[in-house]
C-alpha cells in the first residue's frame, strides 16, 4: 500500500501565492520608510497655540546693544515660539495667588484627607487632589467656620478686610541657575508671590493714587488690566506655575501633549521679534505701529504712552488700559508698545551683543542675594503708560533690578515651539 500523499498543484500554487504576497507586503512596508512626503508651505496662525497664546514662526531681527547706533548691531535668528497675545492680567495673577494659597492651606494648615489623592504614598509625598480643592477654591475665603479658624494664621486684617498674609505666600520651584559662563546648577528656590498693591503711591509719592492702591489688583473692574507691582523673580515664578498648569490641564488632550515644551519669560530677542510683527521672515523692515486719525488727517501712535509733559490722556487713558485695547500687530499680539513695560529673561549689559550667540541669543545671570545691584539688572522692553515715545521703539532697551516692582512694569509668557516649514522650504519643481 502506497502511503505517499498525492501531489496537489492547487495547494502548491496557494503556498507560492501566499509567500509572494507576504514578500510584497514586507517589501512595501520596508520601502515605505523611504517615501518622505513633499513639504507644503506653512503660514503663521495655522498651528493651534495654547489658550491665550499665538504662534510666532522662526525669523531674523537686527539686534542692538545700548551702545549701538542706528547703523550698528548684528542680525540674530530666533526659533519658533508661542507668546501670550496680551500682558498677564490681574485676574490671571490672582489665580496664581489662590493656587499658592490653596496648596499652603491644604498641606500646612488643614491637612484634611479629602484634599489629598489616596494612592498609598507616604504622608510627606502625598499629592493634592486639585479637582476636589478647586470645588472650594479659594479656601481662604471659605464660609465654613472650622476652615476659617484653621486658616486664621494665613490671614491678616486691614481695616475691616481679611486678607492673605503676604509673608506666608511662597511658591517653591526648581530651575537651572545660571551665572554667565559658569557651570549651571539645579537649585530650588522659594519666592514671595504677592504683588505690592500700594505700588502706585510708592512710585509716585506726590500724587493722589490711593484709590489705585486699594482697588487695582483686587477689584473685578480691573480684572483684564495688566498686573503690576510684580518683581522679575515673581514673574518667573508665575511662568513656572503656568507651565505646570498648562501641562496638567490644558494640554492633556492636545496635540502638544507629546512635546517637551517649557514656559518662561521671553528673551529680549524674542520680545523684539514678536513686537516687530514680521510675518515674512525675509522682511528686514519693522512694522509701523500707526493708525490714521481721519478727523485730523495725522498719524498717531495707537498705544498707551505719555505724549508730553503732563499729557497722559490723549490716547484714552491716564494710567493702564485693558490688555486688549487698540489693534494687535501682524502676529495678533496686543500692546507690545506702551501700556506697561515688560520684564524679559535677560540680564542687562550695555554691550550684551558682544556676549550672546547669533541664534536664540540670551544673556542669563541669576544673581545671589549678596551680589551687587549691577548683577541683578534685568532687561525691560516696550515702554509704558508713563513713558515718552522714544521708549516705545522695538529696539529700545531699559532695565530694572530683579527685586524691584513698579506700577509701570508687567510681563507676558513665552512657550517653546517646534518649527513648521514656511514658504522658503516648500517643495517646488526644478
Amino acid at each position: 500500500m502506497n502511503n505517499m500523499k498525492k501531489y496537489d498543484p492547487t495547494l502548491t500554487f496557494g503556498l507560492v501565492f501566499l509567500a509572494v504576497l507576504m514578500c510584497m507586503q514586507a517589501c512595501k512596508s520596508s520601502s515605505s520608510i523611504y517615501k518622505a512626503p513633499k513639504v507644503n508651505a506653512f503660514r503663521a496662525g495655522e498651528l493651534p497655540a495654547p489658550p491665550g497664546m499665538v504662534y510666532v514662526p522662526s525669523g531674523t531681527i537686527l539686534f542692538k546693544s545700548s551702545l549701538d547706533t542706528a547703523e550698528t548691531g548684528k542680525n540674530v535668528s530666533l526659533s519658533a515660539f508661542f507668546i501670550d497675545e496680551t500682558e498677564v492680567t490681574n485676574k490671571q495673577y490672582r489665580e496664581f495667588i489662590n493656587w499658592v494659597a490653596d496648596s499652603i492651606a491644604v498641606t500646612d494648615y488643614l491637612k484634611d484627607e479629602q484634599y489629598f489623592i489616596n494612592d498609598g504614598a507616604p504622608a510627606e509625598e502625598r499629592k493634592i487632589n486639585w479637582k476636589k480643592v478647586k470645588q472650594a477654591s479659594p479656601l481662604w475665603k471659605s464660609n465654613d467656620p472650622s476652615i476659617r479658624e484653621r486658616l486664621a494664621p494665613m490671614l491678616i486684617v486691614q481695616g475691616s478686610k481679611r486678607m492673605l498674609n503676604p509673608e506666608v505666600l511662597r511658591y517653591e520651584f526648581a530651575y537651572y541657575k545660571s551665572k554667565g559662563n559658569a557651570k549651571k546648577e539645579f537649585v530650588t528656590d522659594q519666592v514671595l508671590v504677592m504683588p505690592v498693591e500700594d505700588i502706585w503711591s510708592s512710585d509716585f509719592p506726590n500724587a493722589q493714587l490711593a484709590s489705585l492702591d486699594f482697588n487695582y489688583f483686587t477689584h473685578e473692574s480691573f480684572d483684564y488690566y495688566p498686573v503690576v507691582g510684580v518683581t522679575w523673580r515673581q514673574a518667573r515664578a508665575f511662568t513656572d506655575w503656568r507651565g505646570k498648569e498648562i501641562k496638567a490641564t490644558l494640554l492633556k488632550n492636545s496635540y502638544l501633549s507629546s512635546y517637551q515644551l517649557t514656559l518662561s519669560l521671553p528673551t529680549e530677542a524674542q520680545w523684539q521679534y514678536a513686537a516687530e510683527g514680521k510675518l515674512d521672515p525675509r522682511d528686514t523692515t519693522s512694522t509701523k505701529r500707526m493708525t490714521i486719525d481721519a478727523s485730523e488727517g495725522k498719524e498717531k501712535l495707537a498705544v498707551n504712552f505719555k505724549q508730553g509733559d503732563g499729557t497722559y490722556s490723549r490716547d484714552g487713558a491716564t494710567f493702564t488700559l485693558p490688555v486688549k485695547s487698540y489693534t494687535p500687530n501682524a502676529f495678533g499680539i496686543y500692546n507690545m508698545a506702551g501700556n506697561v513695560s515688560e520684564w524679559t529673561l535677560d540680564a542687562f549689559s550695555p554691550s550684551a551683543m558682544v556676549f550672546v550667540n547669533d541664534l536664540n541669543p540670551a544673556l542669563l545671570y541669576d544673581a545671589d542675594e549678596k551680589d551687587a545691584d549691577a548683577l541683578k539688572r534685568k532687561v525691560v522692553r516696550g515702554g509704558s503708560w508713563k513713558d515718552n515715545g522714544e521708549q516705545l521703539n522695538t529696539d529700545t532697551r531699559n532695565y530694572s533690578v530683579d527685586y524691584e516692582p513698579h506700577s509701570y512694569i508687567g510681563f507676558r509668557c513665552v512657550m517653546s515651539a517646534f518649527e513648521m516649514p514656511t514658504i522658503q522650504s516648500k517643495t517646488r519643481k526644478f
